[in-house]
């Protein structure tokens, strides 16, 4: 009796141990990286909670906006969220830390048909730095120590520009807290180089066709006429939308459909979520950010 009772509880265990992850793909949980204000990036995403439940077959589906970047990863890599759009260096520091925590799917393709992007270094017009090299001994603002185009791309770059490390150049390099935070914080004279990112695209008095750059002059917070590009980098893969590698088969085949589909069923949709115009979206894998993965494994150490 004592073995039965022992095998009947032993049963109970694991059943209310497994009943969790069954139920978990009833709900699907979005990370949005830091960057902008929280109200905008649940704006930018709320046609996801509209339209991803009938798509994907589940109850519900919450945005969980980051104070930064690494509030992402670390939900990636714990298991609380299943899907997110990274940059290639924050998915660099996923899969440096467990390269089976996530799996990237699609990313984007710019509208002159390229799947990379671009750091660019602003200075206010007032400033008179029309160059990055007459920056010397002037303040250098970074965007988010896991951003690909607002730390790490100018950290490894800047030097063949500079002649020497960012670091010994500038009088001071700090974070802004995000790229949109640290546009304003050059507004406001507190940086007098920038570092954030755009497509490189199309105009540059319209802020590009994508990026930082051109959804903050969509939403009114910059003027070009107040700016001016002062260094671009090497061209940045653009960045994966990865998925929870836990999720079963069927739910990681809707995932995949639905974003492929979106730039398609609903341009503007897709235009809101991705901060601007592209063509649409493109398959990728791991392969697709090693040199990133390496970059940051060498620059950073993980």
């Amino acid at each position: 009796m004592f073995a039965i009772r022992t095998l009947l509880l032993a049963g109970i265990a694991a059943v209310s141990v497994a009943l969790p992850a069954m139920a978990q793909e009833d709900v699907i949980r979005i990370g949005l990286l830091g960057g902008e204000n929280e109200a905008d990036r649940l704006a930018d995403n709320q046609c996801l909670i509209d339209k991803l439940p009938a798509a994907l077959g589940v109850k519900e589906v919450k945005l969980f906006p980051a104070a930064d970047y690494d509030g992402v990863v670390q939900g990636l890599l714990g298991g609380t969220l299943d899907v997110a759009g990274l940059g290639a260096s924050a998915y660099a520091k996923v899969y440096l830390a467990d390269p089976k925590a996530v799996e990237p799917f699609v990313t984007t393709v710019q509208t002159d048909g390229s799947t990379g992007y671009y750091s660019i270094a602003l200075a206010r017009k007032d400033s008179g730095i029309t160059d990055i090299k007459q920056a010397k001994g002037k303040r250098l603002g970074y965007a988010d120590p896991d951003s690909t185009s607002g730390y790490l791309v100018p950290l490894t770059a800047l030097p063949a520009t500079l002649g020497e490390k960012p670091d010994t150049f500038f009088a001071s390099t700090d974070f802004g807290g995000g790229h949109e935070n640290l546009v304003l914080a050059l507004l406001d004279s507190k940086f007098d180089v920038a570092t954030t990112w755009g497509s490189g695209v199309g105009e540059f008095s319209e802020g590009y066709t994508s990026g930082n750059i051109r959804s903050m002059v969509d939403k009114g917070m910059l003027d070009m006429e107040d700016v001016v590009e002062v260094w671009r980098s090497p061209l940045i893969p653009n960045g994966p939308t990865v998925m929870r590698s836990s999720l079963s088969q069927d739910m990681k085949d809707k995932i995949l459909k639905f974003f492929t589909e979106l730039p398609t069923t609903d341009y503007e949709c897709f235009r809101s979520i991705e901060n601007g115009d592209f063509k649409g979206y493109t398959p990728v894998t791991v392969d697709f950010y090693m040199p990133i993965i390496e970059a940051r494994k060498a620059a950073l150490g993980g």
